[in-house]
């Protein structure tokens, strides 16, 4: 049990002797659970999880529902792990934040490339720009399946209406870690570029995310 470990040899001490890197990740694990349940300490606990998901990755994208399903990890435990996680993924972030200009698809990249890791199904935004270039606004459009997001061009500019925008980057996540686009992807931009043309909206690029790495419809010569 956690209370019979030495002083020094707990996780807050330990962390606070040697650093946070002097821990290991069930040490980090238990910090974050703080208390056990069921009979089981929050090392413990700690133990189990990471037996439960080996790579840190396999963690990371599991639901609430499915870190509580792990025996003695219920609902508040698991709510505090997905926490822990968000935290550390929007610290990664770079931010886009509203009156900056977006000067790369890596600037896009590295907004985004956190909160879509590790995600089991597509998800598709719109980051808004006003007429100098400047975000104003990024919008979820949709959540699809393992394999297709559904994106209308209604839900994409009437969005962009809305908050008065110039133009748009597209983005979404390929959830095999492969951000080559696909052919649908390819036709959805194409789709897309041809509706914001109609109402003035120009579509200026379409970033793909994977697991570390993008394409970039522009950089491709693709848009």
């Amino acid at each position: 049990m956690l209370q019979e470990i030495a002083d020094h040899e707990r996780p807050q001490e330990r962390l606070e002797r040697g650093g946070i890197e002097a821990l290991s990740d069930v040490e980090l694990l238990t910090l974050v659970l703080r208390t056990g349940q069921r009979g089981a300490s929050a090392l413990e606990l700690a133990q189990s999880l990471r037996a439960r998901y080996p790579r840190l990755a396999d963690l990371a994208a599991a639901s609430p529902h499915e870190l509580s399903g792990v025996a003695g990890v219920g609902r508040a435990h698991a709510a505090a792990i997905c926490a822990a996680i968000a935290l550390g993924r929007r610290a990664d972030q770079h931010e886009l934040v509203p009156g900056e200009r977006v000067g790369a698809s890596a600037d896009v990249f590295r907004h985004f490339r956190a909160r879509l890791a590790g995600l089991r199904q597509e998800r598709f935004y719109v980051v808004m720009l006003d007429g100098k270039g400047r975000v104003t606004r990024e919008v979820r459009i949709s959540e699809g399946t393992l394999t297709a997001s559904l994106v209308h061009p209604r839900e994409v500019f009437r969005a962009a209406i809305r908050e008065a925008a110039a133009s748009v980057i597209l983005v979404h996540n390929h959830p095999s870690g492969d951000p080559t686009p696909s052919p649908e992807d390819v036709a959805l931009t194409a789709r897309l570029r041809a509706a914001g043309e109609l109402i003035g909206v120009k579509v200026v690029d379409h970033v793909v995310i994977g697991q570390g790495r993008y394409q970039s419809f522009v950089d491709n010569g693709q848009l």
